[in-house]
């Protein structure tokens, strides 16, 4: 089973409980999530099956889409309802400023990361060292918002949409809005609405692959394979990249990891014919490789079903055409 299935998370589990739970319920030999969600957050986790576990990485690239409540007037260690709380202030909030200030949230921008976070600093997890009382020096990374609507406002409670880079904390952005407002705030709920090309609308229940904690909707273990099967979301169209047609002549050499001239792909053409990534397919659309054009050359990136598939591949040739 190969491809990427678009898992609905539930609350009170993490991801990499969600990936073993779908991957004993499917006897799957090899699984993976692409983008980490934490405990509280539900919705769309993609998890990548059999040779799509080599796609995590460029699944983490993809931008994403959140629907966030956050509560007014209560700050925690964590940003988030699970944390300890650590100042209560009084609530005095208008929507048309509060409106305002999500505007000037909209772009690119610089944000400090939680640090109760999955973020290494020295090789270890902040959270780790958190959890120690250790002092943690934070860097602002560089993030983007790209859409910031406010959905509901009821102080102390407030629900927003966003759309947004990868590595941006809703977390962090909710306690930055509730600063902006003057009262701070904490994060309450969130469910991630998209994951690149991956949507809430087309992702499956937990629940309808491993049963619910009630017994659920639950569906006979061939009943499991089949549907699973049924939402499972191709190799090729997982990735999202351009893709090239390999001549029938060329699908050994690319599989043994032949780096090709870009010429026996694009006869005649230079190296900006090529997008700036793509996927290498055969004819009948099967995976062959993700590649990317470097001096007038095809550099693989992975190469799938082949003496070349390996972890990491690195870009080395195995010889020159």
């Amino acid at each position: 089973m190969d491809g990427v299935l678009v898992l609905d998370k539930p609350a009170g589990l993490s991801s990499a409980g969600a990936v073993d739970r779908v991957k004993r319920a499917l006897r799957a030999d090899r699984a993976g999530h692409g983008g980490t969600l934490d405990p509280i957050a539900t919705g769309v986790l993609p998890i990548c099956l059999g040779a799509a576990t080599k796609l995590a990485q460029y699944l983490l690239a993809d931008d994403k889409a959140y629907e966030a409540e956050g509560v007014f007037g209560v700050t925690t260690d964590t940003l988030d309802r699970t944390g300890r709380v650590v100042a209560e202030r009084p609530v005095a909030v208008a929507e048309a400023a509060f409106r305002a200030a999500l505007a000037r949230r909209l772009g690119e921008q610089d944000q400090v990361p939680p640090v109760f976070s999955a973020i290494k600093q020295d090789g270890e997890r902040l959270y780790r060292r958190a959890l120690r009382g250790e002092e943690i020096q934070l860097q602002p990374r560089r993030i983007r918002i790209d859409r910031l609507e406010l959905v509901a406002f009821e102080p102390p409670r407030f629900r927003i949409a966003v759309a947004c880079s990868k590595g941006t904390y809703i977390r962090s952005l909710v306690a930055d809005l509730g600063e902006d407002a003057g009262c701070g705030a904490h994060l309450a709920e969130l469910r991630r609405t998209r994951s690149g090309r991956f949507r809430i609308e087309d992702a499956v229940p937990l629940d309808r692959i491993v049963g619910g904690d009630r017994g659920g909707d639950r569906l006979a273990a061939a009943e499991v394979a089949a549907a699973v099967a049924a939402r499972l979301v191709p190799l090729t169209a997982a990735t999202g990249m351009p893709s090239i047609a390999v001549r029938a002549e060329l699908v050994g050499p690319v599989r043994s990891g032949v780096q090709l001239t870009l010429a026996a792909l694009y006869p005649g053409a230079g190296e900006g014919a090529a997008p700036e990534r793509f996927q290498l397919v055969d004819e009948a659309g099967r995976l062959l490789a993700i590649a990317h054009a470097r001096d007038g050359r095809v550099v693989y990136d992975r190469v799938f079903g082949g003496p070349a598939d390996r972890a990491e591949w690195g870009g080395v040739a195995a010889s020159k055409a």
